[in-house]
């Protein structure tokens, strides 16, 4: 798949971009590649990533890259897991929401380059200041990638001034905004992941940042989610074997 995707990139003249935010590798080692770099996820346990209802993927045909850096190449850190079971958060439109719950079809394995991050204990607060990362690029207008993890620092912005800056029919309570004007607040991974003192409080639902420096980004508030998380994985637990059924004697 990476290097199908190379080959078109190539083909349509579209050479990787520099870009001066990457982030120190593999500094985000919960960071999911779903096999293309304009989406990606959060592994929040062994078996359970993290993403935006818009880079839900194909329960048994995409695979998951865990402890990737740079996408353009195997780093020898990487964990390439098939995704299996795909939950979207319902209903999509009313009220709105945006995300998804990805099982993997076995277990990932941790290790330095590889761990989950923890779901939120409290919600984020105004001014607050988060990192989000993700693959694409940081600069407005410009839709080529790195192809190397990038990391911006966004302030949390309050819910008044989100509410002021987006139509009414838009902003929701299961939203928070981070970045501003003079701050950064583009990238262009639209499952960017959004983390404030070491715990996962978002993931990228209106990339606006990006279409006007001006505006905020739009993230799905994490912290309103975690007993519709806990429910999913608890209803879609894998059944592995016990010792005992896995030792039985065949009959």
């Amino acid at each position: 798949m990476k290097l199908l995707l190379a080959v078109l990139l190539g083909l349509a003249g579209a050479a990787p971009l520099e870009d001066s935010k990457e982030c120190t590798p593999h500094s985000r080692p919960w960071q999911v590649s779903l096999d293309t770099p304009s989406c990606s996820g959060a592994l929040i346990d062994k078996w359970w990533i993290v993403t935006s209802f818009e880079c839900a993927p194909r329960p048994y045909s995409t695979v998951a890259s865990l402890g990737e850096h740079d996408i353009n190449g195997e780093e020898g850190t990487e964990q390439h897991i098939l995704v299996a079971d795909v939950i979207r958060h319902s209903p999509y439109r009313s009220p709105l929401h945006s995300l998804t719950l990805v099982r993997l079809a076995q277990p990932a394995r941790f290790t330095r380059h590889v761990q989950p991050i923890p779901l939120p204990s409290r919600c984020p607060k105004p001014g607050e200041t988060c990192s989000v990362s993700g693959w694409g690029s940081t600069v407005p207008y410009q839709y080529g990638y790195t192809g190397r993890l990038l990391c911006i620092t966004v302030p949390i912005v309050d819910d008044q001034t989100c509410v002021k800056t987006f139509p009414p029919d838009i902003y929701w309570g299961t939203m928070v905004c981070a970045g501003q004007e003079n701050t950064d607040n583009c990238l262009t991974d639209r499952g960017s992941v959004m983390v404030c003192d070491g715990q996962l409080q978002g993931v990228q639902w209106f990339g606006y940042g990006c279409q006007n420096p001006a505006h905020p980004t739009v993230y799905s508030k994490l912290c309103e989610y975690n007993d519709w998380i806990q429910s999913m994985m608890d209803s879609y637990s894998p059944t592995l074997p016990t010792m005992r059924t896995a030792n039985a004697p065949r009959s």
